[in-house]
C-alpha cells in the first residue's frame, strides 16, 4: 500500500507546487474564436477510389482524386492541429475538368468525383463530432457554359449579355462582366435570386453546414447580399458567411458587413502581410495594425494566400528565405492578431506553388513534423487564451521586422514578440504600457522565456526568426509552495527508502 500511496503524493505535491497563470474563462464559443483549415476537395486527400472517374493525378487541370471521404479520414489530423473548422472548395456537380467546382452544373447535386450527399453529410456529422464547424463555397456569379440554362431559350434573362471586364475600376462592370467566359448569372431578375438562394438554404436544411464561403462576392449585387444573409440566417442560428472577393479589385468591407456578411477575406492586408513576412527587417504598415478602426475587426477572415493566389512558400523561396522561419514568424502573428485565421492547405507543409494550377498541388501528408508542431502549438494558446481572440489590440513596437503587441481581456494580458529580422533584439517595455504591470513578470508559454518587472521595466530579448507569447502574472519570486513542496517530497522518498532497506534487511535475516 505504502509502495502505491508514497508515488502518487510526490506526484501531486509537485504538480501543485509549480506556478500557473490565471486562466479567464471564455463565455460560450463565438466565431472569432475559430481557427479554419481551407480545403481544395479534389486536391487535398483520394479516400475512395470508387469515384475516381476520368481522374489523373498527373494532371493539373484535371481531376486528381480528392473526395469527401478522404477529408474524413484526415479530420483527425486537422483537429489535431488545432482547427475548428474546415472550409470546402464547391462541391456541386461541376462541367468535364471542373475540378475546382466552379463551374456548376446543377446546384443540387454533389459532384460525382467527390461522392454522394449521404457522405457528405457524413462528413458534417464527423465533424461535429469533433466540435468542428464546416463552411461550404456557394457559387453565386455564374454557371458552367454546359449549364442547361445557358441553352434554354426562356431563361435568356437570367444572365447578363456577354461581355468583358475591361475595368476593374468600374462596379457595374465587375457586376455584369463574364469572368474568364463563364455565364454571368443576373442577381437582379427575381427567379434567379430565389433560385439560388432557395438552392442554399436547401444545403442547410440536409446537411446541417455551419456558413457559406462565397466566391465573386464583389461580382454580386449588395442587394442580393442583403435578402441573402437574411433568408439563409434564418435556417440555422449563428450561421456564418464569409465573401470572397477577386483579388484583383478593392473591395469595402465594411458595405458587406452591412449587407449581413460576417466577413470578408481582406486581399490588401494579405498582401502587405505577404510582403513583411516573406522576407526580414519590414515594418508592418500602419493600415495594417489598425484594427480598432473596424467595429467588426474581430471576424476579420485574415490569410497569406489561398487557391486564387500565389502561395506564400513561393515569395519566401523567391527572397532566398528558409520556408520554416518564415512561416512560423508570419503564422504567429495571424494567430495572435484580432481576427479569424484562415489557412490554406499544405501550409503546415510549406507547399510551394505559383498561379492556379500550380498553386492547387496535391497534399502530401508524408513530411516532417516541424510546422506541424509549432501550428499545434500556437493554436493550443490561442484556444486557450481568450485575449487573443477577444481582446483589444495595441502595438507597443513596430520597427524594422521586431514586433510587439498586447492584448487585454477581462483582466487577462498577453503580450506578443515576433522577432521577424536577421539578428538578436532587445525591446524595453514599461509598467504603464503593460498597464500596471508593476511588479509583475511576463511568462513566455511559447518557449518558456520569463521576463520580471525590474525598476518599472520589461526588458525583452528575442533571437532571430523566433517569437514568444508572453502572459501577464504576479511576479514569483523565491517560490516559498515549490521549495516547501520539494522538501517534503525528498523526506517522503528518504522515509520510503527507508522501509524498503529494513524491510530487505528483514529478508535476508529470515
Amino acid at each position: 500500500m505504502k509502495r502505491r500511496i508514497i508515488p502518487i503524493l510526490i506526484a501531486m505535491l509537485l504538480f501543485s507546487a509549480f506556478p500557473a497563470y490565471a486562466k479567464v474563462e471564455k463565455d460560450g464559443r463565438l466565431w472569432q474564436d475559430e481557427s479554419v483549415y481551407s480545403i481544395m476537395v479534389d486536391r487535398f486527400n483520394n479516400g475512395d477510389i470508387k469515384n475516381d472517374v476520368d481522374v489523373d493525378a498527373t494532371n493539373p487541370l484535371g481531376y486528381n482524386g480528392g473526395d469527401f471521404q478522404g477529408i474524413i479520414d484526415k479530420l483527425d489530423y486537422i483537429h489535431d492541429m488545432g482547427f475548428t473548422t474546415i472550409r470546402l472548395t464547391p462541391i456541386f456537380d461541376n462541367a468535364k475538368s471542373g475540378y475546382h467546382g466552379y463551374w456548376v452544373t446543377d446546384f443540387y447535386k454533389t459532384d460525382e468525383h467527390f461522392g454522394s450527399l449521404k457522405t457528405f453529410q457524413k462528413l458534417i456529422k464527423e465533424a461535429h463530432k469533433r466540435k468542428m464547424k464546416v463552411i461550404l463555397d456557394f457559387v453565386t456569379n455564374n454557371v458552367a457554359p454546359s449549364h442547361p440554362w445557358v441553352s434554354d431559350t426562356g431563361k435568356q434573362k437570367w444572365f447578363h449579355p456577354k461581355q468583358a471586364i475591361k475595368d476593374w475600376d468600374n462596379q457595374q462592370q465587375i457586376e455584369n462582366g463574364w469572368v474568364d467566359g463563364l455565364p454571368d448569372l443576373n442577381q437582379e431578375n427575381p427567379k434567379v435570386s430565389k433560385y439560388l438562394i432557395d438552392a442554399a438554404k436547401w444545403w442547410v436544411q440536409k446537411t446541417n453546414i455551419d456558413g457559406y464561403s462565397l466566391p465573386e462576392v464583389n461580382h454580386v449585387p449588395l442587394n442580393f447580399w442583403s435578402d441573402f444573409s437574411k433568408a439563409v440566417k434564418k435556417e440555422k442560428k449563428d450561421f456564418f458567411l464569409l465573401g470572397i472577393p477577386s483579388k484583383t479589385t478593392f473591395v469595402d468591407v465594411n458595405k458587406y458587413q452591412a449587407a449581413g456578411l460576417d466577413s470578408v477575406l481582406d486581399f490588401g492586408r494579405s498582401q502587405d502581410l505577404r510582403q513583411v513576412f516573406a522576407g526580414t527587417d519590414q515594418t508592418v504598415p500602419a493600415e495594417s495594425t489598425e484594427f480598432d478602426k473596424n467595429q467588426k475587426a474581430e471576424q476579420s477572415a485574415n490569410f497569406l494566400d489561398n487557391e486564387n493566389t500565389i502561395r506564400f512558400t513561393h515569395d519566401i523561396v523567391d527572397k532566398r528565405q528558409f520556408p520554416g522561419s518564415r512561416w512560423k514568424t508570419a503564422l504567429t502573428y495571424l494567430y495572435t492578431t484580432p481576427g479569424i485565421p484562415v489557412v490554406y492547405y499544405g501550409t503546415e507543409i510549406a507547399l510551394n506553388g505559383t498561379d492556379i494550377p500550380d498553386n492547387r498541388r496535391q497534399m502530401n501528408f508524408r513530411a516532417e513534423k516541424e510546422m506541424i508542431d509549432y501550428i499545434t502549438k500556437i493554436a493550443e494558446l490561442r484556444n486557450q487564451l481568450p485575449s487573443l481572440t477577444r481582446g483589444t489590440f495595441e502595438m507597443l513596437y513596430n520597427k524594422d521586422g521586431m514586433i510587439v503587441y498586447k492584448r487585454i481581456y477581462k483582466g487577462e494580458t498577453s503580450v506578443v514578440a515576433i522577432n521577424n529580422t536577421n539578428k538578436s533584439q532587445k525591446v524595453t517595455l514599461t509598467a504603464d504600457q503593460l498597464a500596471g504591470g508593476k511588479n509583475k513578470e511576463i511568462r513566455g508559454l511559447l518557449e518558456g522565456d520569463l521576463v520580471r518587472s525590474h525598476k518599472g521595466q520589461y526588458i525583452l530579448i528575442q533571437d532571430r526568426d523566433h517569437a514568444e507569447i508572453y502572459v501577464l502574472t504576479e511576479k514569483t519570486g523565491i517560490n516559498i509552495p515549490l521549495v516547501g513542496s520539494l522538501t517534503v517530497v525528498w523526506i517522503l522518498v528518504f522515509v520510503f527508502l527507508y522501509f524498503i532497506l529494513k524491510r530487505r534487511k528483514r529478508n535476508s535475516i529470515d
